[in-house]
């Protein structure tokens, strides 16, 4: 194993010490949950009886408060494709529970949105503050102080940052992320991209989109492209919140239910009362955030976690920002390419060596930090295996030592590029993110005129009329947090695809967010402050020329000073009602900054 990398070493050196007062407040915190918080040793017999009187055959273990009592915390629903396997999962790991001398009760149960259903609806400006709901509601669940240690059933967008944010309040708590895997592979994302493009041009109809659609997403699982969802499975995997391997094997198989089985069991061991005790406050250390970092540039994750890892980080008293993650990602290269930076999906890539490969490589080449405390092993190099069943038993044994495909997976010292390509772009705008990996770097400049909406839809329509049939960057405003919650603007990569296939320079530059999938179109994404805050994209006008180059972290409108000075924002569109978006004007309203998370529960509490 090398030696840690000197720039990884640096960034963490840097937030350990941003850290320092934020991190003692949370340690105190967590030393006083285990030591004098709400636990079972101190209910009444009053609280105690009401948490036991349904728990049928465990009722006596529970009453007696000699076996570990171990929390589920569940974000089953059966219309998302990933969680619905979760349905019996609960019952299944009260009967593992109980092998070990154990028992199991679910604390509670959280909404789970899925982005794919709501993606371009009205209902997506719920999504990012869904996260915070989440995070309420596992706090709910666990403050009942009836559990020794806690296993989390959630795996898509905003569902696993939630869970851990709110987990990471109760950091006394040893917890395991228990995930159900991601459905076997349906037709080719490259079809369906081009099924997409086809429909955005008006050449097929709906039945043929629907048709592609619904052979992509196809089964219980979660859907297999290397978005939001997946990217949090790797995460998981590289913070050691999961039973090692666990991130990429399928629903409904035999090694599925031997990993939950694994999960409970560990959860024994780790817990409160157990022989190894190891709390979730202390596995999420600034070491396992720089990892969680590390891994998603290395494996060209998510945009979404730009905004989620400083979210995570704070409810730890750890502070982040975008210029570490800019600063990781010039040292981390890019060493797999997973659908839609790549042809292949997640079982592709997991075939091809997966999280095992990754972590072991990674370790190897000094770019991750192997002394944290996982919720499985001594440290990370266990995460460096991948499991299997030998005679119907659970083992691990060394991941490839060679790619089984170097089109999607390669060493460190072969990356497809030499950087982790999520790049901090600034200027005269602001700060945005913008995601490289995806994107041919021929296109990594461009400068051009800006066609300004207040709308994704407004966008769609100029498309259809062909009036953004040249040389453009499309800007999309007022889609920040405050404004209306941050949705995705999916509905606006196969158009703009279309356009830079015809051969013009386009890009996008919005205050709100892309897809987890973003894609090969240049995007500056998170624009902070956000149009509704002050920001400067309130200020640009149609024909103004704008320089987006993630080679210099460039981002800046081409305007005389002094007109730019002198020029007057556009207003702030009102508030809009209905799909329930009303109840969350607490929420909007106080959010802060994309770059801290855009929380407004987190920016209220003061963490």
């Amino acid at each position: 194993m090398s030696e840690l990398h000197v720039t990884i070493e640096a960034v963490t050196a840097r937030i350990i010490e941003r850290s320092k007062p934020q991190r003692q407040a949370y340690l105190d915190l967590i030393g006083k949950q285990r030591d004098a918080g709400v636990n079972r040793p101190t209910l009444s017999c009053g609280n105690l009886a009401h948490g036991f009187a349904a728990s049928g055959e465990d009722k006596a273990a529970i009453r007696d408060g000699k076996a570990m009592n171990i929390g589920i915390v569940s974000a089953y629903n059966d219309m998302l494709s990933a969680h619905q396997p979760y349905g019996r999962y609960p019952e299944q790991m009260k009967i593992f529970a109980r092998e070990v001398g154990a028992t199991a009760q679910v604390a509670g149960s959280t909404p789970a949105m899925c982005d794919g259903v709501t993606q371009g609806q009205d209902s997506m400006e719920l999504s990012l503050f869904s996260r915070d709901v989440i995070a309420m509601a596992t706090a709910v669940g666990l403050s009942h102080g009836m559990f020794e240690s806690v296993a989390m059933l959630g795996i898509c967008d905003k569902i696993v940052p939630g869970l851990l944010i709110g987990a990471l309040r109760f950091g006394h708590l040893p917890t395991i992320f228990v995930p159900a895997g991601p459905m076997p592979s349906g037709l080719a994302n490259k079809e369906k991209q081009r099924v997409r493009q086809l429909y955005a041009e008006g050449k097929v109809g709906r039945a043929e989109l629907l048709e592609a659609e619904a052979a992509s997403y196809h089964s219980a699982g979660t859907c297999t492209f290397y978005g939001t969802a997946n990217s949090n499975q790797m995460m998981m995997e590289v913070m050691g919140l999961h039973i090692p391997g666990s991130a990429f094997i399928n629903p409904g198989t035999k090694l599925r239910t031997e990993l939950t089985r694994a999960a409970v069991h560990r959860l024994s061991k780790i817990g409160w009362d157990g022989d190894d005790y190891r709390p979730l406050g202390l596995c999420v250390d600034e070491k396992a955030i720089v990892n969680a970092c590390v891994g998603l540039l290395a494996t060209g994750g998510s945009t979404n976690h730009a905004l989620h890892i400083p979210a995570i980080a704070r409810a730890a008293g750890i502070m982040i920002d975008w210029e570490d993650l800019d600063q990781l990602s010039s040292a981390v290269p890019l060493i797999a390419r997973v659908y839609p930076n790549g042809s292949g999906d997640v079982n592709h890539f997991h075939a091809a060596g997966g999280m095992g490969y990754v972590i072991r490589e990674l370790i190897n080449a000094g770019l991750l930090h192997r002394d944290i405390m996982t919720v499985a092993c001594d440290d990370l190099a266990d995460y460096g295996r991948e499991p299997m069943l030998e005679d119907d038993q659970l083992v691990w044994r060394d991941a490839p030592a060679v790619t089984a495909d170097d089109t999607m997976l390669r060493p460190p010292s072969a990356p497809f590029s030499p950087d982790g390509g999520m790049r901090l772009v600034t200027g005269n705008l602001g700060r945005a993110t913008f995601k490289t990996s995806a994107v041919d770097p021929a296109r990594w400049t461009i400068e051009a005129p800006v066609r300004v909406f207040h709308d994704q839809n407004e966008a769609l329509a100029a498309f259809k009329v062909g009036e953004l049939d040249r040389d453009v960057i499309v800007v999309i405003r007022f889609q920040g947090p405050v404004a209306n919650g941050m949705p995705e603007l999916h509905k606006l990569t196969p158009p703009l695809g279309v356009l830079q296939d015809k051969g013009f320079h386009v890009a996008l530059v919005t205050d709100g967010r892309m897809s987890g999938a973003s894609g090969k179109v240049p995007a500056a994404i998170h624009l902070s402050p956000e149009g509704a805050r002050g920001g400067a994209i309130a200020k640009l006008q149609d024909g103004d020329i704008v320089r987006l180059c993630a080679n210099t972290g460039t981002l800046s409108v081409l305007v005389d000073a002094d007109i730019w000075a002198a020029r007057v924002p556009a207003p702030t569109p009102a508030r809009r009602i209905g799909t329930g978006r009303e109840l969350f004007a607490l929420m909007q309203a106080g959010a802060d900054e994309a770059e801290k998370g855009g929380s407004a529960m987190l920016a209220v509490a003061g963490l």
